[in-house]
This record gives C-alpha cells, sequence and structure tokens, in this order.
C-alpha cells in the first residue's frame, strides 16, 4: 500500500517495490535486530519511494487553488460516503508535491521541518503543498460523493 500511496500508477509501484526489496536483500546483513524488521523494510521501501523525487524542481507549488470551492463537509459525512479504494485512486491523482508531501504528513506523521530536510524544499513550502493537497482532495471527494458520479469505472 506504501508505495501505491506515492506512485501514480500501479506499475510504477511495482517498480518501487522492485528496486526496495532489492534494497532490502543487499543491506539485510546491516539489519541489528533491534526494533520491528517491519519498520525497517517499511522505512527502505519509504526511501526507495521517495528516491526519485529529492531535489527536484517539481516540488513545489504547481496548481492555483483559487479554483477550489471552499465548501464545509463534516469528516464523518465524508467517510460513509467514499471507500479506501477511491480514496487511493484520488491519493494517486495528486500532482507529486502533493501527493508526496500529503503521504509523508498524513501517512508517515512527519513534521513540516522533516518534510522539508527529507525533500530539500522549505517548511513553508510543504505547509503549502500541505494545504494545497487537502483542499484539492475535497474538491474531488465532493465531487465524488454527488449520487451521479458515486461509482465511475476508474474506480473498479
Amino acid at each position: 500500500m506504501l508505495c501505491l500511496r506515492y506512485s501514480r500508477t500501479r506499475e510504477e509501484a511495482e517498480e518501487t517495490l522492485q528496486g526496495g526489496f532489492i534494497k532490502v536483500f543487499e543491506f539485510l546483513h546491516q539489519f541489528k535486530y533491534m526494533g520491528s524488521f517491519e519498520g525497517w523494510v517499511r522505512k527502505i521501501m519509504l526511501n526507495c519511494a521517495l528516491q526519485k523525487y529529492r531535489g527536484h524542481a517539481h516540488l513545489h507549488s504547481v496548481l492555483s487553488m483559487d479554483q477550489v470551492p471552499e465548501e464545509r463537509l463534516a469528516y464523518e459525512e465524508i467517510l460513509p460516503a467514499i471507500d479506501e479504494k477511491e480514496l487511493l485512486f484520488l491519493v494517486q491523482q495528486l500532482p507529486t508535491a502533493y501527493r508526496l508531501i500529503f503521504n509523508l504528513y498524513v501517512f508517515e506523521g512527519l513534521k513540516h521541518r522533516e518534510i522539508a530536510v527529507l525533500l530539500g524544499i522549505s517548511e513553508g513550502t510543504s505547509k503549502s503543498n500541505l494545504f494545497d493537497a487537502r483542499a484539492l482532495l475535497k474538491k474531488w471527494v465532493l465531487q465524488t460523493t454527488k449520487p451521479a458520479n458515486k461509482k465511475t469505472a476508474a474506480y473498479e
């Protein structure tokens, strides 16, 4: 699931996963049996997913959020309206910078300072991209949860 969240396509995720397993086997002798093996592998997979994006100019804001309507939707209203598969699809559609920062902040629990260091960007850029990613996801969720658009072929 981690590789899918950081990739735009299943093929890209599979490529990241394969590269991650190569790193796991290459550095298996360095595992110190301190902490969980699962956590160690997860960290390697995360680093592989981020490796291709570090230091690239495309990690800065790329969309104007002026077109995103400011609609209020309670958290409790979103959860029953969208399933995990649909949410993953929407996260994968985010522009690269938004997707990376959203995943690192929401799923990995990193702070903006840590994200900035990890990706070589400013802390303000991280905050801005997270705000924009959330706004964009909210817009898409609102469109997805309308009765006519509830399920589309893209999710099946």
